[in-house]
């Protein structure tokens, strides 16, 4: 029994922890993802849609507070997200990290691509139940906004947090890029152009993709092909 009991604890021991947490997360984003399409296909989220647009988007806040709604929404819009993501690779460059480079580059236009895709295919309505307090012109899901600010945000969180060994920049790092999805994501519903369950999938989506951009990076820099930290 106790040699059972070791050799358990050798095989757990011999794991990559991080890894097996990172290939979790991917299940269960996954998951979050498939079960909310199929309870929205369903209707079955219906109730829970129409109350919190109607409690959060229907909030008659004042003009300022809207101001700032729209403020935090555009940190997940195209523009912002090419202004930040052209802003990283300028730093690889400067630190001549390039294969991270082309790597990010290619993590956010898939994320882009990626997103795009599932609107068109699954093309469901945008929220009518309160006025719009921003113009939007795609479908509702899943919330690109939220989709892309986790793919990229994440994806340049950990990127970024590969390139240190210090513990406490690669906390700071993960933590404003999660704080950072967050806000994104619910300030969508406040503006009324989301209903919730779009941001949930959103986020599943986005956080799938940074993961697998994340193990990408993790295996190409354990064959050489993408710079280590310094």
């Amino acid at each position: 029994m106790l040699r059972h009991a070791r050799s358990i604890y050798a095989f757990v021991s011999s794991l990559d922890l991080l890894l097996l947490l990172a290939v979790l997360l991917v299940i269960a984003g996954t998951w979050a993802f498939v079960e909310v399409l199929g309870e929205m296909r369903e209707g079955d989220t219906e109730a829970f849609d129409t109350w919190a647009i109607e409690t959060i988007g229907g909030w008659a806040a004042p003009k300022w507070v809207e101001e700032i709604g729209r403020d935090l929404t555009a940190l997940g819009g195209i523009a912002v997200l090419s202004l930040m993501t052209a802003a990283v690779c300028g730093y690889l460059v400067f630190m001549k990290k390039y294969h991270a480079l082309v790597l990010l580059l290619v993590a956010t236009a898939g994320a882009l691509l990626l997103s795009t895709a599932l609107k068109s295919v699954i093309d469901r309505p945008r929220p009518a139940l309160v006025e719009h307090r921003s113009y939007v012109i795609t479908r509702s899901f899943p919330s690109g906004h939220a989709m892309l600010s986790a793919a990229v945000y994440l994806t340049m969180g950990a990127l970024l947090a590969r390139l240190t060994n210090r513990r406490v920049l690669k906390l700071y790092y993960l933590g404003v890029a999660m704080v950072l999805t967050g806000l994104v994501g619910i300030s969508r519903v406040f503006l009324g152009v989301h209903w919730p369950t779009d941001v949930l999938a959103g986020w599943s989506a986005g956080l799938v993709w940074a993961i697998l951009c994340w193990g990408a990076a993790r295996w190409l820099q354990s064959r050489g092909k993408v710079e280590a930290a310094e």
